[in-house]
This record gives structure tokens, C-alpha cells and sequence, in this order.
């Protein structure tokens, strides 16, 4: 704890008092002016003993310079999508009040504000404002803050704040958590004067605890919107128009994730009924008495579109309306689109921009005198999209030959694509030996990393491409070729056309049609290209045991951000597969830079539980873990029979091992 000191004079007399009360509490005294709230007097607590906050030296606001507040803000990109029609209606409703509108991210920092334009500067100077960081490690307690670490709804009116300089603002938060249940947000209404009583803030806090229910529904609806989904309630009234629970699932029931309703019902089934592993993901034939084949019917069951089901763990009766995914329906399809040949319609689901590719593909794939140049970001899956269009047209029977300029080295590269006769130079093959090029003949030649081919062979490639015959090396007449060429690039050709790097005929010959890819993190049908790799990755291990990939493994993946897109995408859960120990793939199977921080669990390292509370540690992480000795072994990063002989050491005994 900071040794206490006298405040400084500049001080109102007010906040001196506040002062000399936060010291009352760090020693010990319980004195009638302190808060009676134990989430606050805890607050208090750890900002001297755990932050060492100093009270006697108030802090200014702190506003985030605009880059960072730019890198929280993409963060959270698709909440704020989401967020900002129920963060407009909330301020509508507290403008005239005097409020202002906070939104932060899950560190603190206000990446949504709403205020009075007339009070810019003193909302700046309290920190009502965009940008502004309400971390409880820096601004102490506050209501953002410390519903961040609670990870609860909170008041914190006044002289409930920690620093000095707030203790005339009231304001109330509320945490809007992910589909896991972890904190990704919290929304916050502030005011820089109130009432004295406490009381007068408790209407606040209902209404921010409402959008922030509303705001999470709305983020979960969007995240799910391409699964099946029953909307619940206990009121038959409210279903359609404000059910409280929702529950995504796969077409036979499995459970994929749930809203905060729906994970407290999922809840009190795994407390009635232990699940073999504590991350269990339930049936919806578990969670109640039904069948599928009832849910999946309830559509075209009643007028009202609601069925009654009985939650086994309560014995409570819900109203359950389906959702189902929004899709056009088949006959209208099949008036307004000619079905894509095979190879290309796996391209991708329902992503907009991988639907404009598929399609134009297809008009392409038998058009074999126009060349297709294909761009994108590295691991976008260039040459699947080149392959598919060579599988899906004509010369589907000839050779794929596919060439990567930026692997073979620069001096081999000539002889490696022309190929040369025998005696063309010192170290080659006797026999000589036919190039790539010429292996494409009746086919497809496919030319990754195009960018990277240099340039005096460009010319030469040029020339292939004009006379369609390739001169090997040492040969004495040219050697006709019939091929098309599909070439491709994660560079910008035309920023090295201006710098003389590349030649512009050439380009032009490439581009005869261009088909652009998106980078993964920006495609709306990522949950269907993470099915279809891991379904890749799987049939590439031959018949090895199958784990399932668990919801909360494909949430987190759909949560990364993939800068190696799916080449990345593929090597972790090829990392996920060859590590997993269990019937499931969990999020703690995954690579470790896959995780989002807000998944991330963080954990002491087993190394460090070795002190005199160290027992209490692991103690607690096994309860946590359910006695799951692989999840623990997994959470600190230990092999099991680590975690085995730390238990021993430590007189831990399972309960099931008890007696």
C-alpha cells in the first residue's frame, strides 16, 4: 500500500476527505463514511495494495493517441457493426438527462461515445470521451473498470471513484460478453453531476443492463447467423418479439454456443448432470424433452410458429421458435442460377466475393485462350482456385503442372521451366531434360508468385506466350506447346510495372481475366471454410482417429484474424489433430497465437506453483478443470504426469480417489 501522505493543498476540501477515507480502509478502519458496497470497498483495496495507485496524486484523463484508439476500434470491428443501432437508441432515451454514452472495449479504451457537443471539453477533461482509457489499473475504481474485473453490472456513483477528480461523476456499466461468456465489452452511461443518493442511479442500471443484453443478442445473432437456432422464453408472448435465450446448434441438435440464458440452462443441466468433460457441449435432446425431428418442424406446426418443451434439469416449461438460416429459397435458385460445375462450387459458401470469383471462374473455366491472373494474400488458396478451374473445364484430362517462380532458385529457374538438351551445360543431366513448360502440353501451366520471376526471363516467357513454342536450352529448333496458363500473385504488379521491375506486355498477356481473392478474416463464410479444411486435414491423415471440433475451438477460429489465411488455418488445426489427447478438439488445442486474447486463459506456469500457496493454486485450477488432469496439463502448459507428481508432492488427492 502507497504510505500515506497529506493531500495536496490544490485539493478541494471535499476531496481531501475522499482522500483521508481511502486510507481509512487500506488500514484497516471501518469507519460510516466508507462505501457500502463490498464490489467498491474491494476496488479500493486493490488499487492501493495490488496497483499501488497513490490517492494524494490524482490523474489527469488519459486519451489514447488516434492510431491506437484506430487498432482498438478494428478490434472490434463486427460488435461495433452491431452495437452502435442499440447504442444511438439507449442515448436517445439519455440525452436530456445529462448523460453521455460509453462504449469500451474489453481493455478499458472508449471506442463509441455519444455526449453533448456543447460540454466537449469538460467531458474531455473527465474522460467522457472517445478514446479515453477507464482501465482500473490506471483511472482505479470506476464503473468500466470494475465491471471489467467483476465482470458485472455495476453503480459507481460519485465517492464511490477512487481518483479524487471523479467523485462528482456518476455513472453505471454493464458487461457485454461474447458467446463463451467472456467480457469483449462493457457499456457504460456517465454524468458529470447527479443527485448525492445512490438510489437515483438504480433505474440506470437497469436500462444499461437491458441494451447491454440486447446489444450481446443482437452480436450473437449476427456471429450465428448462418446456423440453425431456437430463440427461448418461458412467456409463449415474448418468444417472437424479446425471447430471452438463444441456443445455435447443428442440424442433428449438437449444441454449438449459447446466449447467456442459454449457457445458465446449459449450466444447471451439466450441474444435475456431470459431463465426462467439464466442456462438454450438450444435445438439445439433453437440455429437453424432444426429439430433433419436433424441433426441426415446429415451423410448420402451428399457427404461431412456437412449440412447448420441459427443460429436464427444472422441470420448467419453454417456448421455442426456430431460426433458420437465411437462404434463397431452391426454386428460385434454380430459375435464376445454372448450378456450378463441382471443383468451383467448393470454392466457398456464401461469401459474397468468393461467390463473384466461383461465378466468373466459371465462365472462364473452358475459355482456354484466356489467360487468368489470380491475386491475393498469401495463403488465400491461389492454386486450389487454379486447379478447380482446370478440374471444371475442358483439359480437365491433361497434365496440372504448377510451377512456384519463388521457390527455384533464380539460376536454375530458366532451365527448370524451357528444360535443355543433353550437353547444354556443365552439371546437367546426361540425358537432358525436358521443362515444365513443355510438361503442360494438352493441360494447364500454373505460375505461382509471378511477381517474383525475373526479368530477363520475362521476356522470354513473353515469347512463349506469343508464339505458343519453347526453345529448351542447347536445343536448335523451338518446341511447339499447347497450353493455357493461369498464373498468380500476392504482389502489386502494377507498383513494379512503375518501377521498371516488371514488364507491362506481359502483364497484359497474364491478365487476360483477373479473379481476386479475399483474405480470410474478411469472408462471411469462414464457418464453412474451417469445416471444409479440417474435413481436408482429416482425410490427409488416412483412417487415423477422428477427434471433434469443438464449439469453443471453432468460435476462437472464427475469431482469429489469420494473417496466413488458410494455409495458416490449415497448419493449425493439422497442429490441433496431431496434439489432441482427447475425443475433442477444445481451444486449448489450438496454436497458441490462434487464440484471441479474450479466449486466451491466462494461468501461472507450473514452475511457479512451487511456493508456500502454491498447493492452493493448482488446487483451485484442478476444482476449476473439474480433476480434468489433460485440461490442466494443457492450461499450464505441463505434461500430465507433471501434473501427476506436483499432486503428490502436494498431498492432492481426487475425490474420486477419496476413501
Amino acid at each position: 500500500m502507497p504510505t500515506p501522505s497529506l493531500p495536496p493543498t490544490r485539493l478541494a476540501p471535499m476531496q481531501r476527505q475522499h482522500i483521508e477515507h481511502i486510507f481509512q480502509l487500506g488500514e484497516g478502519l471501518d469507519v460510516p463514511q466508507l462505501p457500502a458496497q463490498a464490489t467498491i470497498r474491494r476496488s479500493w483495496l486493490r488499487c492501493l495494495n495490488e496497483y499501488r495507485l497513490d490517492p494524494t496524486q490524482p490523474r489527469p484523463a488519459r486519451v489514447v493517441p488516434q492510431q491506437t484508439l484506430l487498432e482498438h476500434r478494428e478490434s472490434v470491428d463486427e460488435l461495433l457493426h452491431v452495437a452502435r443501432a442499440g447504442v444511438d437508441q439507449l442515448y436517445g432515451q439519455i440525452a436530456q438527462l445529462g448523460y453521455v454514452l460509453l462504449l469500451t472495449d474489453h481493455r478499458g479504451i472508449t471506442v463509441e461515445f455519444r455526449g453533448n457537443p456543447s460540454q466537449d471539453q469538460q467531458l474531455r477533461k473527465a474522460g467522457l470521451y472517445l478514446g479515453a482509457d477507464w482501465d482500473e489499473r490506471f483511472a482505479g475504481t470506476c464503473a468500466v473498470g470494475t465491471c471489467l474485473h467483476d465482470r458485472q453490472a455495476i453503480i459507481c456513483h460519485r465517492q464511490e471513484h477512487f481518483d479524487a477528480t471523479h467523485i462528482s461523476l456518476t455513472c453505471t456499466a454493464a458487461p457485454i460478453a461474447d458467446p463463451q461468456g467472456n467480457v469483449m465489452a462493457v457499456l457504460d452511461i456517465s454524468a458529470l453531476h447527479s443527485p448525492a443518493q445512490h438510489e437515483s442511479q438504480n433505474f440506470s442500471l437497469s436500462l444499461v443492463t437491458l441494451y447491454a443484453r440486447m446489444i450481446e443478442d443482437a452480436y450473437f445473432l449476427q456471429r450465428y447467423r448462418d446456423c440453425l437456432m431456437v430463440r427461448l422464453d418461458t412467456s409463449r408472448e415474448f418468444v417472437h418479439v424479446n425471447g430471452r435465450g438463444l441456443i445455435a446448434m447443428e442440424e442433428n441438435g449438437q449444441v454449438i454456443a449459447a446466449n447467456a440464458v442459454g449457457r445458465e440452462l446449459i449450466s444447471a443441466h451439466q450441474r444435475r448432470w456431470p459431463p465426462w468433460s467439464s466442456h462438454h457441449a450438450p444435445m438439445l435432446g439433453e437440455l429437453f424433452e424432444c426429439d430433433m425431428a419436433d424441433v426441426l418442424s415446429i415451423n410448420g406446426a402451428n399457427d404461431d410458429q412456437l412449440r412447448a418443451f420441459r427443460a429436464r434439469a427444472s422441470n420448467t416449461i419453454y417456448f421455442l421458435s426456430l431460426l433458420e438460416p437465411k437462404r434463397p429459397r431452391r426454386e428460385a435458385v434454380e430459375r435464376s442460377q445454372t448450378p456450378l460445375a463441382a471443383p468451383l462450387a467448393r470454392l466457398g459458401g456464401d461469401d459474397p466475393a468468393m461467390r463473384k470469383v466461383q461465378k466468373l471462374a466459371d465462365r472462364l473455366r473452358n475459355e482456354v485462350s484466356v489467360n487468368v491472373l489470380i491475386t491475393g494474400e498469401t495463403g488465400t488458396g491461389k492454386e486450389v482456385v487454379a486447379r478447380a478451374l482446370h478440374d471444371s473445364g475442358h483439359r480437365a484430362n491433361g497434365p496440372f503442372v504448377a510451377v512456384n517462380c519463388a521457390a527455384i532458385p533464380e539460376a536454375l529457374i530458366e532451365s527448370e521451366l524451357f528444360g535443355y538438351e543433353p550437353g547444354a551445360f556443365t552439371g546437367g543431366r546426361a540425358k537432358g531434360m525436358r521443362g515444365l513448360i513443355p510438361q503442360a502440353h494438352g493441360g494447364t501451366l500454373f505460375l505461382d508468385e509471378i511477381g517474383d520471376m525475373p526479368l530477363a526471363l520475362q521476356t522470354r516467357l513473353l515469347r512463349v506466350l506469343a508464339e505458343r513454342e519453347v526453345m529448351p536450352l542447347g536445343a536448335n529448333k523451338p518446341e511447339k506447346v499447347d497450353i493455357r496458363v493461369i498464373s498468380a500473385t500476392h504482389r502489386h504488379i502494377d507498383a513494379m510495372i512503375a518501377q521498371g521491375e516488371f514488364r507491362e506486355d506481359l502483364y497484359y498477356r497474364l491478365n487476360g481475366a483477373q479473379l481476386s481473392l479475399p483474405a480470410l478474416r474478411e469472408r462471411a463464410d469462414r464457418l464453412f471454410v474451417i469445416r471444409q479444411v479440417f474435413d481436408e486435414v482429416v482425410n490427409e491423415r488416412q483412417g487415423a482417429h477422428t477427434p471433434r471440433l469443438r464449439a469453443d475451438a471453432i468460435s476462437a477460429l472464427l475469431a482469429y484474424t489469420w494473417p496466413g489465411n488458410i494455409r495458416q488455418l490449415k497448419n493449425a488445426l493439422a497442429f490441433a489433430l496431431a496434439t489432441s489427447e482427447s475425443e475433442e478438439i477444445t481451444v486449448y488445442d489450438l496454436p497458441e497465437q490462434c487464440l484471441s486474447q479474450r479466449i486466451t486463459r491466462q494461468a501461472p506456469p507450473l514452475t511457479a506453483v512451487a511456493g508456500s500457496d502454491s498447493d492452493h493454486t493448482l488446487l483451485e485450477t484442478l476444482k476449476e478443470q473439474h480433476w480434468n488432469i489433460s485440461a490442466v496439463a494443457r492450461l499450464l502448459g505441463v505434461s500430465r504426469p507433471t501434473v501427476y507428481r506436483k499432486m503428490q508432492q502436494q498431498g492432492i488427492v481426487p475425490p474420486n480417489w477419496q476413501g
